[in-house]
């Protein structure tokens, strides 16, 4: 989307002709600073999805598991199991037959209710020396509930020494918008996405709380010594970014390492955005949606001091989970997003071009999509809230 231009109809030569007044030339500096800032909010706009209709999807869909409670993260072992986190407090590996285990052992208690519960799963990105898997999940305690993320190392039947190593603070009351998606940065540290726990809309911009935020840790729950609000008093030092509704796709780019990440919004206004050390994306003072009731939130859709989104959903795909696809068998989608929809019940695919959306597609899965990810052979396979594993593979030519 280009930003837009305009055309000033206005000599500024005459502010200068000697029977020009005083009040006309105030009045005209007036009127060019109002266009000026007027076409400065115009071009802050960010793109708007099309909401372009399913079209024939180019792979064939193959259940690989079915039966699971509520899948809500999956991983792939090194060997092509795969670990599966099941909403209501379960983890299970499923074996490369399709067959489910029983739940492993050493998984930290959960709070599993509304859209808490055990949450993402991803495995430390040094799983073959050191066996670590990573869970996030909404945890109970004084005060409530909030996000938090705990590891162990994979033993046949367990979670073995787990431990919780970072925490989202305050714990408060209600059981939406917990965010809890997983990344490893290219460095090693690991980024979680949280919510605003839906009734707490003012401690998203707070950074006294970890409230809608994206956390930046090391492997261990060590706080890198470059996160921008390292030293600075009353901010978390773990923060990264801020301004975060509910998070609950977030992937990192190979070639560059950046990490993305999409987000409810509320009636409207799901945004994919590339969250930047130390910015903050504005929710709940700028925003693109409304509430539920029809009622403005916030301020309107941009604020000097708040960054956009790359792109914005309305109305909304109710994102969940996120790949960037790195396989062959689907060449044409190299460096693509991949998005799992909730809503619409669709595979999103979104073609990036110098960090903007060029293209978006999306194709009927029939099926609430909770996540998204590579297997080993380059095949993708979708998590369902139906209890599904699928695997979409190539179409064959018939």
């Amino acid at each position: 989307m280009k930003p837009a231009t305009f055309t000033l109809a206005f000599n500024p030569i005459s502010l200068h002709h000697k029977h020009e007044s005083k009040m006309t030339r105030k009045l005209a500096i007036s009127s060019l600073a109002a266009l000026a800032v007027f076409a400065t909010h115009a071009a802050a706009q960010a793109p708007k999805s099309p909401t372009p209709n399913p079209v024939a999807a180019p792979f064939e869909a193959t259940t690989v598991a079915k039966g699971l409670a509520s899948p809500w993260g999956i991983a792939f072992l090194p060997d092509g199991r795969i670990l599966v986190t099941e909403k209501a407090g379960t983890l299970r590996i499923v074996e490369k037959d399709g067959r489910i285990s029983e739940p492993l052992a050493g998984v930290p208690k959960v709070q599993a209710s509304g859209q808490g519960g055990l949450l993402d799963v991803a495995l430390s990105p040094n799983f073959a020396g050191d066996g670590l898997v990573y869970l996030a999940y909404s945890e109970p305690g004084e005060g409530g509930a909030g996000t938090s993320v705990a590891r162990g190392k994979l033993g046949q039947k367990a979670l073995e020494n787990t431990s919780v190593i970072w925490r989202q603070t305050p714990k408060v009351s209600g059981g939406n918008h917990f965010g809890s998606r997983l990344a490893f940065g290219k460095d090693g540290t690991l980024y979680i996405t949280t919510g605003d726990r839906f009734n707490y809309r003012p401690k998203v911009q707070d950074l006294s709380t970890t409230i809608g935020k994206v956390i930046r840790i090391n492997a261990d729950g060590s706080i890198p010594k470059d996160n921008p609000f390292v030293g600075r008093d009353g901010a978390r030092p773990e923060i990264w970014s801020y301004g975060h509704r509910n998070i609950q796709s977030a992937a990192l780019q190979p070639e560059s390492g950046q990490l993305w990440t999409v987000e409810h919004g509320a009636k409207g206004g799901d945004e994919l955005n590339r969250p930047q050390a130390g910015k903050n994306y504005g929710w709940p003072v700028i925003t693109y949606g409304v509430d539920y009731s029809g009622a403005k939130i916030g301020e309107g859709t941009s604020k000097p001091g708040m960054e956009q989104p790359v792109y914005y959903w309305d109305p909304v795909i109710a994102p969940s989970g996120a790949l960037f696809y790195t396989g062959d068998k689907f060449a044409d989608w190299k460096g693509d997003l991949l998005v799992g929809a909730l809503k619409t019940g669709d595979l999103v695919r979104l073609d990036l071009e110098n960090g903007a959306v060029a293209k978006e597609e999306r194709y009927e899965i029939g099926e609430r999509v909770r996540d998204v990810q590579q297997g080993l052979d380059g095949s993708i396979y979708l998590a369902t809230d139906s209890g599904t594993i699928l695997k979409l593979e190539p179409r064959k030519a018939s």
